[in-house]
């Protein structure tokens, strides 16, 4: 009776000790790779005013990203609603950033000039998407390895009561 429990103990020891283990670096992942996507937008220090909004400082934060790229895509669908709008203009239908010739649907510029913003401006866009998204996942790696901890503790509890069980039982084949 005693070693019926022994097995079992250890399985569930063992899993506790991997899914701590697999929680512990899923924390560290996701603080270190968000610091990093953060550190990287300081870097570039673009101003989070720039975008509209009571926001100061630099983009730092998947809300002012999101915020910014939000922005930044109003502006862009305002040259263009689509891409294949925007490329009706160019010659033979194909992104040209050299074409002089007025933008009909805004003379200030040129085709050229309306391409090149448009396609900065996805650029841009896309870059701070990424960002929000990159944000987003950390987030969920570090919710997740906090939720590994918490499974290893209840494996943990679990082991416990298998060794108080088994401990119960040798007092008891011992016991005339």
């Amino acid at each position: 009776m005693l070693n019926k429990y022994m097995p079992l103990s250890r399985i569930v020891m063992i899993m506790a000790v991997a899914a701590l283990v697999v929680g512990i670096v899923f924390i560290v992942e996701g603080i270190t790779k968000a610091n990093s996507i953060t550190n990287q937008m300081l870097n570039e220090k673009v101003p989070a005013s720039i975008f509209g909004g009571n926001a100061t400082g630099y983009i730092d934060s998947a809300a002012t990203a999101q915020q910014a790229a939000n922005t930044i895509r109003e502006h862009r669908l305002s040259i263009a609603p689509t891409y294949e709008d925007l490329l009706q203009y160019g010659t033979g239908g194909r992104y040209d950033p050299t074409n002089p010739n007025p933008y009909p649907p805004n003379p200030k510029m040129t085709i050229g000039q309306a391409m090149l913003s448009y396609t900065q401006a996805l650029n841009m866009e896309n870059y701070l998407y990424m960002g929000v998204f990159a944000l987003g996942f950390t987030q969920a790696v570090t919710v997740i390895g906090v939720f590994m901890i918490l499974v290893a503790i209840a494996l943990m509890a679990v082991w416990a009561v298998i060794r108080k069980r088994k401990k119960e039982d040798a007092i008891k084949v011992k016991s005339p």
